[in-house]
């Protein structure tokens, strides 16, 4: 078993004191931030920016700097801001955001970067994936299959960008499904491949064929047998007992609806999603639950985001409470190593905890123990 061990920082900051460091002509830990400071991003930038200045508050030391850049949300102000950071002595950065901004990040040598990014195919060498990944959420919904005993599980990916790492992530996680569905985000066709998916056709015509076979027959019981045909949509079962849907937001929801629609209801078989960071929207969305869900620990995420408006008067999202935790994970690191080893931590295998949870981090890349959750009747309940 790996040992864990915690960013005590976050957890009992009281403890840091004795690591204050008076001496001036230390070697600061100097930490780039590459976020969008202009842009269309900007105030998602800015929303970091704070959540970082509120770390160095709460690590207490006069040993840490952060250097903030801007990146513009484009890859090449994103690779002129880098250049600028490793001219400053900068070993280590905080970012950027997106994955389209590391494509060039390879030429800039001798530096690492956490990027936010939760895509782990095909990153530079010197980029650490530290976003809430596809791997970390299938591990979370395999242990919530194993323990509730699932069977046949179908796997529903739309048609986009995103397939290629869900499909890595499924091998990775060693999750167990009966079969992977491609479906078309076109409503029209969305909603003829479910009901494909389903059997749909079929299971409606074998109502069909049930009234008519009763209407027919000289049964005693002939019109109570056609009153409970009449609350039925379909006859039949489907070849699955959950479903496990890669999707977000009003897509998310068009899939549950076609399925729905298909007689297939939540409450009949098992619904799980990708991390939803508990939308409100979903929340509020009663027609599409119970739901279940792999995320970071609520309680923690609702604890920064109240300790955040006390300090800025506005809410953060969920990128600030994973850059907070970035800031004292480097920091933790660098009491024990030099600076410029600390790109050799993040290939190692080991275990931190952070106000995130905690995370695992080996091979340039940091995977997420996630808790699990099910949406039911408006409410939120932890599974794990």
């Amino acid at each position: 078993m790996n040992k864990i061990f915690k960013i005590i920082f976050i957890l009992h900051l009281s403890i840091f004191s004795f690591l204050e460091l008076g001496n001036a002509d230390e070697e600061k830990i100097k930490i780039g931030l590459l976020v969008p400071i202009t842009g269309d991003n900007k105030d998602l930038g800015q929303l970091i920016i704070k959540s970082t200045r509120m770390a160095l508050n709460d690590i207490r030391s006069n040993k840490i700097e952060i250097y903030p850049k801007d990146t513009n949300s484009n890859p090449n102000k994103t690779l002129q801001s880098a250049l600028q950071l490793k001219e400053m002595g900068i070993k280590i950065v905080i970012g950027p955001i997106f994955y389209k901004n590391l494509k060039s990040l390879n030429n800039v040598e001798g530096m690492t970067f956490l990027s936010l990014t939760n895509k782990t195919e095909n990153l530079p060498n010197n980029v650490v994936s530290s976003g809430v990944n596809a791997t970390s959420q299938l591990n979370a919904i395999k242990k919530f299959l194993e323990s509730n005993g699932f069977k046949k599980t179908i796997f529903l990916t739309p048609q986009f960008d995103f397939e290629t790492e869900v499909r890595k992530s499924i091998k990775e996680s060693k999750i167990k499904i009966s079969k992977h569905y491609i479906y078309d985000k076109e409503p029209t066709k969305l909603t003829a491949q479910i009901e494909k998916i389903t059997n749909y056709k079929i299971r409606k015509q074998n109502l069909a064929d049930e009234v008519k076979r009763v209407e027919n027959s000289e049964l005693v019981d002939k019109e109570k047998q056609l009153k409970k045909l009449e609350k039925k949509y379909t006859i039949g079962r489907v070849n699955f007992d959950s479903v496990i849907i890669s999707d977000f937001n009003e897509s998310l929801k068009s899939v549950i609806t076609s399925l729905l629609y298909t007689d297939v209801s939540p409450k009949q078989k098992s619904i799980i999603t990708f991390n939803q960071w508990f939308d409100k929207s979903i929340l509020e969305d009663k027609n599409i639950q119970p739901i279940y869900y792999p995320s970071i620990n609520n309680k923690n995420l609702e604890d920064f985001k109240q300790k955040f408006f006390k300090k800025f008067n506005q809410y953060p999202n969920h990128l600030s409470l994973l850059s907070y935790d970035l800031v004292g994970l480097i920091y933790y690191l660098s009491i024990d190593n030099e600076l410029a080893d600390l790109s050799k931590m993040f290939r190692k295998k080991s275990s931190f905890k952070g106000k995130i949870g905690i995370f695992d981090i080996q091979n340039n890349k940091i995977n997420h123990r996630l808790s699990f959750y099910k949406v039911e009747n408006g409410k939120i309940k932890k599974i794990f």
